[in-house]
């Protein structure tokens, strides 16, 4: 506990789905797990939380990290050809400037570049999976961008830096995809491939903390990887994630989606 009796929080790497998949008709139970596993997700922390973090792959900064200070973020409906009624989707959760302003204080106490967006609203790496997990839309709320340059080992010490909001009652939730080719999705041949990739990710997770770093800064080198992330941006926040606990982490979810495993994990 510290001192202000607040449970430290976890941090989290989350699936986000496929654009505003948990709000259309599924009727081949596409979403139905990865859903739960989001429903589910406030069952597993140790208290409501004082505030979220959200690093979503979906915002890129360049030269540092950003973060949302509006006191009433707005939505950015950053999906295509979708039903109409997906863009009318709402998530009023308060913003948080005073978290905005602690983190981007943590990021350069630790000599990276931060900055906040005072207009900036939330993309849909941020408010779908929420508006799952956290319906009432009542916790405050701070998205932070991953760096366009995609430097993993960057990424993780951004995490080491943003640790001490765990102890603050913040919850730091990294939201992606730990399998993301949109091509390959429902090919049958991505089968292997990502669940080689799933189960390296998956003990790279779950080392101790220095390995792990070690492990994430190369993880272009693993089984498959470039056939599940031809692009790395929805990976990185699992960097963040990481880089905020020295605890191994735990797989909390696994599931086929459309023929690839997609994972998710909590660090203590």
């Amino acid at each position: 506990m510290s001192t202000t009796e607040t449970a430290t929080q976890p941090s989290l790497f989350i699936p986000h789905g496929g654009g505003p998949c948990f709000f259309m008709p599924d009727p081949d139970g596409v979403w139905t797990g990865m859903e739960q596993y989001l429903r589910t997700l406030v069952d597993r922390l140790p208290e409501r939380p004082r505030a979220l973090l959200i690093i979503s792959g979906h915002w890129e900064t360049r030269g540092g990290f950003g973060f949302t200070g509006h006191e009433r973020p707005g939505l950015i409906y950053d999906y295509y050809n979708f039903p109409p009624h997906t863009y009318e989707l709402t998530y009023p959760a308060p913003g948080a400037p005073w978290l905005a302003e602690r983190a981007a204080e943590l990021l350069r106490g630790a000599g990276l570049p931060a900055g906040i967006d005072p207009e900036r609203g939330l993309d849909h790496g941020v408010f779908v999976p929420m508006k799952v997990a956290f319906p009432d839309a009542d916790i405050p709320l701070v998205q932070m961008s991953i760096e366009a340059g995609y430097d993993p080992a960057l990424h993780v010490r951004a995490g080491e830096a943003i640790a001490p909001l765990r102890d603050e009652g913040v919850l730091i939730i990294g939201s992606g995809m730990s399998f993301h080719n949109l091509r390959a999705f429902r090919d049958p041949r991505a089968e292997a491939p990502s669940r080689l990739f799933d189960q390296w990710l998956t003990q790279a997770a779950q080392a101790d903390a220095a390995k792990r770093a070690d492990l994430l800064a190369r993880w272009a080198e693993a089984p498959a990887a470039r056939i599940c992330h031809p692009q790395e941006d929805h990976l990185i926040p699992l960097m963040v994630a990481a880089g905020a606990s020295a605890s191994p982490g735990r797989h909390d979810y696994n599931e086929l989606v459309m023929g690839s495993a997609i994972s998710g994990y909590s660090f203590a």
